[in-house]
């Protein structure tokens, strides 16, 4: 019939390749010394951008996991059964090596090719990207167990993804979760319950409940219990020695706003055998190293989850046609576009910063991590402060059309909050932020001294600066304006990075309206000024 043919409406964004299609990424991918991974990256890309990718993200969130904890018999099984399109997205994920594989490389810039094939290969699938997190984070936490440390990271390295639920040493790699939060504590675990019992050597039993673990068919997780000497750390296999199942009961499986393709739960541990890692009472300590690299992760998945908003808004606006034109070429419309790129822009260009920094001090530069000491905590909550804000404005380009469950956007919002919650939400990594000045002053003075050379040049970012030093110079202020002098250190240092990497009419145009006096407080308030065609030209190019 006539009236049932679609007319005016944008084709899905397919068939395009993800990390060519964005310019900030691969100028930071030389940038920050990987430009030897771009054919690897540039392969990734166009694989993300398929309708064969985009589709397994679709339905790993439309068929998500099912927990089984008995067989027919009765048997405890305690087993998540997947989706065929999550085990494709996670050999993927793994052999391209988003889990662990830097650890087993030299190369510079391991690190940082990493981080941006995360940030390509989020965009199909947030949700599986949390095993393979933690996964690469686990690594440096069990450097404080040598002997573990020799015996996982060849199976946690390999960059092979093996889904079958056997022990560790059948098989041919290996995935790593953590099992930290409790009912009784959420972020202030040194108020967990799980008591250990020493056994012989490094080895103990556990008991307790956990009341948040994803990724439950990981082959071990690092886990907290309170010992005689305090909490301390613990790697719990799946498997015991004697190959038989360890005690581990998952009672059920959350059912969360997004992350859907992803397996939460909660678990029962009932004497469950684990081993020590680190020494007994600095369980905090010795987890401090796999926090920090999964914040790293929380960055790259927000970061993703704002290009992913900017390029399907902009692709929606210059396929639509309103009152005579299309939508993109409206002014009101293209500043919203443009406002929308220069926040995605300011997040990538600062997270592959950050990585630089991550992989410089796995290479020993003492330097590099004395600044990533401060800016991973910064940097965390500000940018997945933006993610939902974004993420609820790009689908606003849509309309209607945006509000419905076979768009792309109802996904992408609800995973948007996600990386705030995790790995401590906003108070949380704002009181870290405050402790890592007090306990480290040559850090926060070393990532001061990263931004003045920017300031030097542009009287904004001076005036910024200044403002934040008199926020840092009220020290009885400190702790209830924290998220104040968080927000204003993190939209420096984005600044900083833009007015020395970015074009200047990016540059320009974040500055004035994020630091100046020049735009609102909503997305799509630039100043007259900002050259919103050539900022919207740049977010998204070679797509059609």
């Amino acid at each position: 019939m006539v009236t049932h043919t679609v007319t005016n409406q944008a084709t899905p964004l397919v068939g395009y390749n993800v990390f060519g299609a964005d310019p900030a990424l691969v100028e930071a991918l030389n940038r920050e010394g990987a430009a030897w991974a771009t054919d690897a990256l540039e392969r990734l890309g166009a694989l993300a951008g398929g309708a064969e990718a985009q589709e397994w993200g679709r339905a790993a969130n439309a068929n998500p996991p099912q927990l089984l904890t008995h067989d027919r018999y009765g048997h405890r099984i305690d087993e998540v059964r997947f989706h065929p399109a999550y085990h494709a997205l996670m050999k993927v994920a793994i052999g391209e090596g988003l889990g662990a594989v830097p650890w087993g490389q030299s190369t510079p810039g391991a690190h940082v090719a990493r981080c941006a094939k995360v940030m390509v290969w989020y965009q199909t699938d947030g949700g599986h990207i949390c095993p393979t997190s933690m996964t690469y984070s686990v690594v440096p936490a069990l450097r404080h167990a040598p002997d573990l440390f020799d015996e996982w990271r060849p199976g946690l390295t390999s960059g092979t993804y093996d889904a079958r639920f056997v022990p560790a040493d059948q098989k041919s790699g290996l995935t790593c979760g953590m099992a930290m939060t409790e009912k009784q504590g959420g972020s202030d675990v040194r108020a967990n319950t799980t008591t250990a019992r020493h056994l012989a050597d490094d080895e103990y039993l556990i008991t307790g409940h956990k009341w948040f673990c994803s990724a439950p068919m990981s082959d071990a997780f690092l886990t907290l219990a309170q010992t005689d000497a305090g909490l301390t750390c613990f790697l719990l296999p799946r498997w015991r020695p004697d190959g038989t199942r360890n005690a581990i009961a998952i009672q059920r499986l959350k059912d969360k706003l997004g992350d859907r393709s992803n397996a939460s739960s909660e678990m029962e541990f009932d004497g469950a055998w684990v081993r020590r890692v680190g020494d007994e009472g600095r369980g905090v300590s010795t987890i401090i190293e796999m926090v920090n690299h999964t914040r790293l992760d929380c960055v790259l998945g927000a970061t993703s989850i704002m290009r992913q908003g900017t390029a399907q808004a902009i692709w929606h606006a210059r396929h639509r046609a309103t009152f005579g034109t299309t939508l993109v070429d409206h002014p009101l419309m293209s500043c919203v576009l443009a406002d929308l790129a220069l926040e995605s822009e300011a997040a990538t260009t600062s997270a592959m910063w950050l990585a630089g920094l991550f992989d410089a001090a796995a290479r020993g530069d003492d330097h590099a991590r004395l600044i990533a000491r401060l800016a991973t905590p910064v940097l965390k909550y500000w940018i997945c402060k933006r993610a939902p804000v974004h993420a609820a404005e790009a689908l606003e380009c849509f309309g209607g059309n945006g509000f419905v469950e076979e768009s792309p956007m109802p996904r992408l919002f609800r995973q948007s909050p996600l990386n705030g919650v995790w790995e401590g939400s906003g108070n949380v990594i704002c009181l870290d932020v405050l402790r890592s000045m007090e306990r480290s002053p040559e850090s926060t003075a070393a990532l001061l001294a990263e931004l003045r050379p920017a300031a030097e040049v542009s009287p904004t970012l001076q005036i910024a600066l200044t403002q934040l030093q008199a926020l840092l110079d009220r020290p009885a202020e400190l702790q209830r304006r924290a998220r104040l002098v968080v927000e204003r250190l993190a939209l420096a240092l984005q600044a900083s990075l833009l007015i020395r990497h970015a074009p200047p009419e990016v540059a320009d145009a974040f500055v004035e309206s994020r630091l100046g006096t020049e735009g609102g407080r909503a997305f799509g308030t630039l100043a007259p000024a900002a050259d919103c065609a050539a900022i919207v030209q740049r977010a998204l190019i070679h797509t059609d």
